[in-house]
């Protein structure tokens, strides 16, 4: 289990913004990833927060090559732990009836970072 929480705190002018803490014990710099339909994505960048060594600010440009229509799911990975930490979606082009779509968009990207992990795990058994 992660000892990381990931609070989004905003998205504005194409970047997402969220706040990570730390629980107690941990002083190193969080790594984080962020995933578009499985592939990395780069842009993710973590200061620390002034005064408060338990939080962390993250910031990730959402790059324009992602808006097309249709939904776009980014996962945020902590990338020691491969566990998820927060996602957000995208929705462009013609307006969508339900949130059902986005749903299972992030279940298949969810699906696909298990995936990875799975196969990671069984080489390194091996």
């Amino acid at each position: 289990m992660t000892d990381l929480t990931m609070t989004k705190t905003r998205i504005q002018a194409g970047i997402y913004e969220a706040v990570v803490s730390l629980k107690p014990g941990r002083d190193t710099i969080p790594k984080i990833s962020a995933y578009l339909f499985g592939k990395e994505q780069p842009g993710v960048s973590i200061s620390d927060v002034p005064q408060d060594p338990a939080n962390w600010l993250v910031r990730f440009s959402i790059p324009s090559e992602a808006l097309t229509d249709g939904i776009q799911t980014f996962v945020f990975v902590d990338t020691e732990t491969g566990e998820k930490l927060d996602s957000f979606s995208i929705v462009t082009g013609e307006p969508l009836s339900d949130d059902l779509n986005a749903e299972v968009d992030l279940l298949r990207s969810e699906l696909d970072m298990l995936k990875k992990a799975f196969r990671r795990h069984c080489l390194d058994t091996m």
